[in-house]
């Protein structure tokens, strides 16, 4: 595919492309792309990822909102170009789409899932992954290129000061590795910040709760990190006459996530 050569990167929708080929050649290698798998990519900007993992599918779906990427993304007959908001896709829909017959059964992932790959706008990042969680039933892997900060925070563990809202609602859902740093020159244009790799692999037998309890329960924990959660937390279980028994003289970030969900399933069961 002939790269374009005159795109201005457009702060409206957070564009930095990637241009280091030693980094594009680490992140290829670390989502091991094979013939036939269902795959998305949000975001392909000028493609630098998109081709090679093209080459190593077949085909590939790309979602893009600029209008004018999305123009020259379809002269390539193996790209599926869905011209959209990444918040507006319905994934589920998709992977029915996607992972049908086209699919290899021989893949490593199951032909009916997609797998889902990306360089995602720093300014919109954490809605994406929270849209992402809705359907990750029909996802069989994600890789995304994040600011390093999100990263941190998804991975962190407990007694931490990156442990927070982000890292109970995903690794309730996932298991995920900090896989490669991106400093900002390997841009055009360079980012304020330096960027990191991430795989994200759904959990098998991950407890079935309504996302809304449990965020919210989540919020209010961390809604004043210093104090102690019967500030915060304790109150909030009052209001809803929880009867159960959650120790609150600890502070947010010393809470496991899977206390939080143990929590969350109470309180969708109490009668």
């Amino acid at each position: 595919m002939t790269q374009p050569r005159q795109h201005r990167a457009r702060k409206r929708f957070g564009q930095h492309f990637l241009a280091d080929s030693a980094i594009i050649d680490a992140i290829v290698r670390a989502i091991a792309p094979q013939p036939g798998q269902a795959m998305v990519e949000i975001g392909p900007g000028l493609a630098a990822l998109t081709q090679p993992l093209v080459e190593r599918l077949g085909q590939l779906a790309v979602i893009e909102l600029d209008r004018d990427l999305a123009a020259r993304l379809r002269q390539h007959p193996q790209l599926e170009v869905i011209e959209a908001d990444v918040l507006q896709v319905d994934f589920t829909a998709l992977a029915a789409r996607l992972g049908g017959a086209g699919a290899n059964p021989a893949a490593a992932a199951p032909a009916h899932k997609l797998r889902v790959v990306g360089n995602l706008p720093y300014n919109i990042s954490t809605p994406i992954l929270f849209h992402l969680l809705d359907h990750v039933g029909v996802i069989a892997d994600q890789h995304f290129m994040l600011q390093k900060e999100v990263v941190q925070r998804m991975v962190a563990q407990p007694a931490t000061a990156d442990y927070g809202r982000l890292s109970v609602m995903l690794q309730w859902r996932y298991a995920m590795e900090n896989l490669l740093h991106v400093p900002p020159a390997s841009f055009e244009p360079p980012p304020r910040v330096d960027s990191a790799v991430v795989r994200m692999l759904p959990l098998p037998g991950a407890p079935e709760l309504p996302p809304a309890l449990l965020s919210e329960l989540v919020q209010v924990a961390f809604s004043q990190r210093r104090k102690l959660l019967r500030h915060t937390l304790g109150r909030w279980l009052e209001g809803r006459a929880y009867a159960g028994h959650f120790d609150t003289q600890r502070r947010a970030e010393e809470v496991p996530v899977h206390e939080y969900l143990a929590l969350a399933r109470e309180l969708l069961f109490q009668k």
